[in-house]
């Protein structure tokens, strides 16, 4: 099985009629970082509140691991590690107690080489006898994560990792989850920092209003929907656009010394050599060209408001 996540036609209406999703399909890869973005109220809460057992779907169904969530409850609980937005620990507690309880509650015979791996892994050793209440935001972070790796899930979810940590950690926190991944867990994680998906998630999904309205990989998704500009700087000022350059759509600055050519796909690329000869032909010349291509966040933004 490729898979350690299936997801079929998963609704969710809540008693006030509130449908938060709506026939949502996601086969997530064993392996990978999957990013799942969408604005506050989309539906990303429930759909892993769905999937970690803790919300119950109106139809559908939930696999994880090859178990179901309803009716093999336990088994694929125990498949997963969730690392929630809030800091929900006990703030007495110390980091080894905290680790060593949550393995506990999962059924797990203690082992305390697999706790001192997962507080090695994560920065935590030298921090294993404070208590929750001493430690910085970014540590008390990194004490739900080794939490939700207490049990050795195969598949974690991060909802919102770095929320409320400064960008040198949160930096640092990009690599233990890569750190994680590399060990064979598999990650889902939610986030508000479109760069945070931008810099690790191999595949990327978006949700709107409960409708997940896109996945792809992201390399194929900037490819796809990445919006490409070449912006040339005249060597003269231009008062307009010469008529032969009409076909290209370009857009001229106020002051008459840069010329702007947006172009989405391949196709538009190859027709840059075109543009070049004719600004050649028509007597225009530039003494710099650069260019560059829309980010992830600009991106989602015209695909959420689309779906809008």
């Amino acid at each position: 099985m490729n898979d350690i996540l299936s997801i079929k036609n998963l609704t969710k209406t809540y008693a006030s009629g509130h449908q938060a999703l709506r026939s949502v399909d996601l086969a997530i890869r064993r392996g990978e970082i999957f990013a799942l973005l969408g604005p506050n109220g989309a539906g990303k809460t429930t759909l892993i509140g769905i999937a970690c057992g803790l919300v119950t779907p109106s139809s559908g169904s939930v696999e994880v691991d090859g178990h179901d969530v309803v009716r093999d409850f336990r088994a694929a609980r125990q498949a997963i590690g969730l690392v929630p937005q809030e800091l929900t620990t006990e703030v007495f507690e110390t980091v080894w107690a905290t680790v060593s309880f949550s393995r506990g509650l999962f059924g797990r015979a203690p082992d305390p080489a697999v706790l001192e791996r997962i507080l090695r892994d994560l920065s935590l050793w030298d921090k294993r006898d404070s208590t929750i209440t001493t430690l910085s935001g970014g540590m008390k972070r990194r004490v739900l994560i080794a939490k939700a790796l207490s049990h050795e899930p195969r598949l974690l979810f991060l909802d919102e990792p770095s929320a409320g940590v400064d960008v040198e950690l949160r930096r640092d926190m990009w690599n233990v989850v890569r750190g994680l991944r590399d060990s064979g867990v598999t990650i889902i994680l939610t986030t508000h920092y479109i760069e945070e998906a931008e810099e690790m998630a191999d595949r990327i999904g978006i949700i709107s209003r409960g409708e997940l309205i896109l996945v792809e990989d992201k390399a194929t998704l900037m490819r796809k929907l990445g919006r490409k500009q070449l912006t040339l700087h005249l060597q003269e000022p231009l008062a307009s656009i010469p008529a032969a350059l009409g076909e290209y759509g370009l857009r001229l600055s106020a002051d008459g010394l840069t010329l702007v050519y947006v172009f989405e796909n391949e196709g538009g690329r190859a027709r840059i050599t075109g543009l070049l000869r004719q600004l050649g032909e028509a007597g225009v010349t530039f003494r710099d060209l650069e260019t560059s291509q829309s980010s992830l966040e600009e991106i989602f933004v015209s695909l959420v408001r689309g779906a809008a």
